[in-house]
């Protein structure tokens, strides 16, 4: 089941990646014996984990889907023994778009003696306002949900989102291929939109796609036509991943632009189908692995395949109402985090913060064996590089919606 040329590192946490769930049934169950033999107790009955994210307002879907699937993996992880035969618990903190409350449960969690890690809080500004703490109280944390800043100069902190600068190269990797030789960018005027228009500044020139510029929108923008016709002469526009590039890719189809509309991986999401409509036909985006919409299953990585339907037959999926496209109700990045975390402490056989980190960054498990089907390894406290990162390209048929893999071939 696994390449020989691999580096492990431990026995230990071999076993703990059965709970990727790449294996069958039987072999999950023969190997929870093996971890529960690991040779160490956790010392108490349960451990808790931590999520802080929206679980409230107009953007509570990225905590719901988050909470999704770290429960599938944690429900793997129970089922297979536990972590030193402790049973993980989630214990939950809604931000409701809010960074005091970000901060607020952040400094709840890491004063908890019992939360040994914390997933969150999302969207970079709340982590940016939060991350101190983490690293001040020795709170090992992981981050599905932050796309930007720099996870390297970080002792706690691991990124299991596609860095924001690795998804902007491949796109404009993906232009230059296709011929594009002019970029814009609609964004929120915020830490994000603000490394967005640097990345593009850099990678740019180094294509050679010339960059037309950055056109900051606004929370209380109606529409965001201006912006668009700004950039009528660019070959591609990249939105945002939030809530706010659905009205670009709509303003893009009133319009009639012509160009190709791009993002990262928010753009996975149906609420940018539902916006855009027939305009998504052809968008692309660039992510970590995202099959969901690649109608061969037999084709997925297998423990994401697993990770997926497990989502699916626990939580379901969501429809847009108006595309009709669907997507799973949770994000294997997420759930990453407890692969990771449950690899780590059955390696280290320990909870100590210090020790967990350390193990963390020796992790190398490969992407047939992960929830999200991108290889983690950590050394540089990123969970995915450049090789992880594909591009996707919408298109719609008799059938509904589907995506396709162009990522560019080296």
């Amino acid at each position: 089941m696994r390449g020989t040329g691999l580096r492990w590192i431990s026995a230990a946490a071999v076993s703990a990646l059965v709970l990727t769930g790449c294996a069958s049934k039987e072999e999950r169950a023969q190997s929870a014996g093996e971890t529960g033999n690991a040779g160490w107790s956790a010392g108490a009955d349960t451990i808790k984990i931590g999520l802080i994210a929206p679980m409230t307002g107009a953007y509570a879907i990225l905590g719901i889907l988050q909470e999704n699937s770290i429960r599938v993996e944690m429900d793997r992880v129970n089922e297979a023994g536990g972590v030193g035969g402790a049973k993980l618990e989630l214990v939950v903190r809604d931000t409701a778009l809010d960074p005091a409350k970000a901060v607020q449960a952040s400094n709840e969690l890491v004063g908890d003696s019992q939360v040994h890690f914390v997933v969150g809080p999302s969207l970079s500004a709340f982590y940016n306002a939060s991350k101190n703490i983490f690293e001040t109280n020795s709170k090992l944390n992981c981050q599905p949900g932050v796309g930007t800043g720099d996870f390297g100069s970080l002792k706690y902190g691991f990124r299991s989102q596609d860095p924001n600068n690795l998804s902007v190269e491949k796109l404009v990797e993906y232009l230059k291929a296709k011929g594009v030789s002019s970029v814009g960018l609609v964004y929120e005027a915020d830490d994000t939109g603000k490394a967005m228009d640097g990345y593009l500044k850099e990678y740019g020139p180094k294509y050679g796609v010339e960059y037309k510029g950055y056109q900051e929108t606004r929370n209380d923008d109606q529409s965001h036509r201006p912006y668009v016709d700004a950039l009528k002469d660019a070959g591609a526009i990249i939105v945002s991943s939030n809530a706010s590039g659905a009205k670009t890719m709509a303003a893009a189809a009133e319009s009639g632009y012509k160009g190709v509309m791009a993002g990262t991986s928010g753009l996975q999401n149906v609420s940018f189908l539902d916006a855009a409509q027939d305009m998504a036909v052809g968008s692309v985006f660039a992510a970590g692995n995202v099959e969901f919409n690649i109608r061969d299953r037999a084709t997925w990585k297998p423990g994401y395949r697993a990770h997926v339907e497990a989502v699916e037959k626990k939580y379901g999926v969501v429809e847009g109402p108006k595309s009709g496209a669907k997507m799973p109700k949770g994000t294997a990045i997420a759930g990453d985090c407890i692969v990771a975390f449950a690899a780590a402490a059955e390696s280290a056989k320990s909870l100590d913060a210090d020790k967990l980190a350390t193990a963390m960054e020796q992790l190398n498990i490969p992407d047939t064996e992960t929830a999200s089907g991108n290889t983690i390894k950590p050394a540089d406290h990123e969970f995915y590089h450049m090789e992880d990162i594909h591009v996707y390209q919408w298109d719609k048929d008799a059938d509904g919606w589907f995506v396709t893999d162009v990522t560019p071939q080296s």
